[in-house]
């Protein structure tokens, strides 16, 4: 049997490792931490692109290689890895490449974590209190110490990993691209785990299986450090619902620009 392929593209501090890893409870699911596979399918396409050979041949001849190429990948790095029947891949890439992938495999099934902004910008002021002395070059090369929370979430709002995630999935929404994807709000996820995870076995076509949401494992490993302070991977062995406490973190002046800012976001989930 064909083993198939399942892709997670997320916002950043929206409960993506938790999901990944709760799925990898299931036997039948080898579960990705941060993949690269989407780096090597653009990486390919950069290569398809700058060769001289490739832009020689015909357009038909130059897709019909590159697609054939990267499935063939695909393929392989699974099997690789794994010979259980579903790979379950986690990049925040995957999303904004939809088209592309889809290219590759009909009708591909994408699960999409987003939560309150409010609540992401508080987690990542959070993290940043707990490691004020960072190495700055983590930091994108800017003092974060010198500028006032109110900066801070502007400048997370402007880079990698939060901004280029914030733009892409509102790219997603503008042109239809978001109707194929399955979306957890994390706070509802947190309260409700077995409703979304039964619409998730739905919307991946396969048997459910129930979990337990009062030991949950961390089964993904990553090495933290490449992702700076931000990089926190470790979840949490049961399941509950988070405390909101974006005001009393960010103050009432950012929550309410946050919440005016990206108006489209609180509109299309119903956020309050």
């Amino acid at each position: 049997m064909k083993q198939k392929l399942f892709f997670q593209s997320s916002l950043p501090r929206a409960g993506s490792t938790l999901l990944h890893n709760i799925v990898g409870h299931n036997p039948d699911f080898f579960v990705t931490p941060t993949s690269g596979l989407v780096d090597l399918m653009l990486g390919t396409r950069i290569g398809y692109n700058d060769n001289p050979e490739s832009k020689a041949s015909s357009p038909e001849e130059w897709q019909a290689g590159f697609l054939g190429y990267c499935k063939a990948g695909f393929d392989g790095y699974i099997q690789a890895l794994t010979d259980k029947p579903y790979f379950f891949d986690k990049s925040r890439a995957w999303g904004p490449y939809y088209s592309l992938v889809e290219m590759l495999i009909p009708n591909p099934k994408m699960v999409f974590m987003v939560r309150d902004f409010r609540s992401i910008y508080s987690s990542m002021e959070k993290l940043f209190r707990k490691n004020p002395d960072i190495d700055p070059k983590i930091m994108n090369n800017i003092d974060m110490t010198g500028i006032t929370t109110d900066q801070r979430v502007t400048h997370w709002a402007n880079t990698h990993p939060v901004g280029f995630t914030i733009t892409k999935l509102h790219q997603c929404i503008l042109d239809g691209t978001a109707q194929n994807f399955l979306f957890f709000k994390y706070e509802d996820f947190c309260k409700f785990p077995d409703e979304h995870m039964k619409k998730m076995y739905e919307f991946f076509e396969i048997p459910y299986y129930q979990h337990d949401w009062n030991n949950i494992r961390q089964i993904t490993e990553e090495n933290d450090v490449v992702h700076g302070i931000f990089g926190d991977h470790k979840i949490r062995t049961e399941l509950k619902a988070v405390k909101e406490d974006y005001y009393e973190v960010l103050g009432n002046f950012t929550c309410n620009r946050i919440k005016n800012e990206y108006k489209w976001f609180y509109d299309y989930f119903k956020y309050r």
